[in-house]
């Protein structure tokens, strides 16, 4: 699984997230590789429709009806989005939140992406069975430092407390990955996938670097 979580990046504003889509739908295809974009929330409908899963950044316990402002799954399904990252270090939620969420995906039938900071949280919310935990050390988000190399114990470790639930949960690789050997890397230590955002949507050329990032993972 190859996630690319756009965040709220001026690169991919307006109409040139239809653009970026339609690069991760090529590369996909061509490397026969799972990829899914988070686009910033707004820009949602714009691209739903795309033959990639089309994910949003995160997601609210509220209902449909009365409840402006909030981000509902169950609209979210009706408008073709196939799933939400869920606990991102840069809008962590509360632990009951978080277990009440990844049981809404999963009711919906939507992939459920929990991001987390360490091995403790990999090991307490494989339990409650997400499809994927993203490990991503807040101090190496956005910082060019990959954590497959300073701090490849993180992966090997959080890949055994995800084992250790015995589910169907997958580890992915989040926090600084810029380049296919740090792609390579996450995988040879137990990563299923990774989850990337400024490594690649800061890129001067999204073709040149999401095909080195898919083919180093196949």
């Amino acid at each position: 699984m190859f996630v690319i979580n756009c965040k709220n990046y001026e690169e991919i504003s307006g109409d040139k997230i239809i653009k970026f889509v339609k690069t991760a739908e090529k590369i996909s295809k061509k490397f026969k590789v799972k990829v899914a974009i988070a686009p910033p929330q707004h820009l949602i409908g714009v691209v739903s429709k795309s033959s990639i899963p089309i994910l949003a950044q995160h997601i609210d316990d509220s209902k449909i009806g009365s409840t402006t402002g909030f981000i509902v799954p169950e609209l979210l399904k009706k408008s073709g989005v196939k799933g939400s990252l869920i606990n991102h270090s840069e809008h962590r939620i509360p632990s009951k939140d978080i277990k009440k969420l990844v049981l809404k995906l999963k009711e919906l039938k939507m992939i459920s992406i929990l991001c987390v900071k360490d091995v403790a949280e990999a090991r307490k919310y494989a339990k409650i069975n997400p499809d994927y935990i993203a490990i991503e050390p807040p101090e190496l988000i956005g910082s060019g430092k990959a954590v497959s190399t300073e701090k490849p114990e993180l992966i090997t470790k959080a890949a055994v407390a995800v084992k250790s639930a015995k589910n169907k949960t997958k580890l992915l690789c989040g926090a600084g990955i810029v380049s296919g050997e740090d792609v390579s890397k996450a995988v040879e230590l137990g990563s299923k996938g990774i989850l990337v955002a400024s490594g690649i949507v800061k890129s001067k050329n999204w073709d040149k670097i999401m095909s080195e990032f898919a083919k180093s993972m196949v």
